[in-house]
């Protein structure tokens, strides 16, 4: 009778442990599989969403609706991508270069034009030789505020260069270094610039050239993004209602976190991003792409740039 009941709790017991030993079997299959099916939405989110370029330290990646900005100032960002922002209109494999000029390229033709931005810095130009190498625009520094001061002034030599310009066969525009901190204070250097250009023949865009001060206190540094922006709308309205083309210069992360850019779509832009190819998201008219250039008839290191537009016509 004891070796009956022994036997029948051997039995039990050995039922138990394979009961136990099923459960825990199923229990940890199901875990695997939830795991599995989250990695493979996760995967597949990527694969299909994802777009990255990588230039030296930066890159953007659009994944979805967002661009992962990553610099070793600001580490790793993602920001939504502004629905009614152009994103960038031309195609980066027709974009060449020869001989450090960059150009751009449609139906085997090069329709982009060639520039160089110039200031009091570049002292005397030979524009003759500037225009016979081959450079068809001029943008010209017409004046700056000071970022510690904060008066407006004229540059010493921005008629001087319009004028030879012009006379040697190029395009011209002109610019103006902003350390504006209100929107009255855009005005007042947009009324400036108006008044500068009387008798002078410009065809191509006065712009906006707000910039960050990095290795000293400025005026500017606490100026909020809508107060910013309030500074680009004022200035280039008053710049469209004298009747010339307004344009925005700006460099790729200021635009980004400095500025409201769904209320500058009216306004051309002018990008600078010095790089073998731009990877600014957005659409932008006008490339600053080397401050390290070297042009006939200029002594030193100038900035070119390359317009997508002809503003002449």
């Amino acid at each position: 009778m004891k070796s009956a009941i022994k036997t029948i709790l051997i039995i039990i017991e050995a039922i138990l442990i394979i009961f136990l030993t099923i459960s825990v079997v199923f229990l940890y299959r199901g875990r695997d599989r939830a795991v599995e099916t989250m990695g493979t939405a996760d995967t597949v989110t990527d694969s299909e969403e994802s777009v990255e370029r990588k230039v030296n330290d930066n890159y953007y990646k659009l994944s979805g609706k967002k661009i992962l900005l990553e610099d070793g100032t600001y580490g790793e960002i993602w920001i939504p991508v502004l629905e009614n922002v152009p994103a960038f209109s031309k195609n980066i494999d027709q974009l060449k270069s020869r001989n450090g000029r960059k150009f751009y390229v449609e139906d085997s033709k090069i329709t982009s034009l060639l520039g160089v931005d110039v200031s009091v810095h570049q002292d005397n130009i030979d524009w003759a030789k500037v225009k016979e190498s081959g450079i068809d625009f001029a943008m010209v520094r017409l004046g700056y505020r000071g970022y510690g001061t904060g008066e407006a002034q004229l540059d010493e030599n921005y008629a001087e260069n319009i004028q030879g310009a012009r006379d040697a066969g190029l395009d011209a525009g002109v610019y103006f270094f902003s350390q504006a901190i209100t929107a009255e204070e855009a005005v007042e250097e947009a009324n400036l610039v108006i008044e500068s250009l009387d008798g002078l023949d410009v065809n191509y865009p006065v712009v906006y050239d707000w910039e960050i001060i990095y290795d000293d206190t400025a005026r500017t540094d606490n100026i909020s993004v809508d107060v910013l922006t309030d500074c680009c709308v004022a200035f280039c309205e008053t710049i469209k209602n004298a009747g010339y083309t307004p344009m925005i210069y700006q460099n790729k992360r200021t635009s980004i976190f400095k500025l409201d850019l769904n209320r500058l779509n009216d306004y051309d832009f002018w990008l600078a991003e010095y790089n073998t190819e731009p990877t600014y998201y957005y659409d932008f008219d006008m490339w600053q792409y080397t401050s390290t250039g070297r042009v006939p008839g200029i002594e030193g290191d100038v900035d070119l740039n390359i317009s997508f537009k002809d503003y002449s016509k």
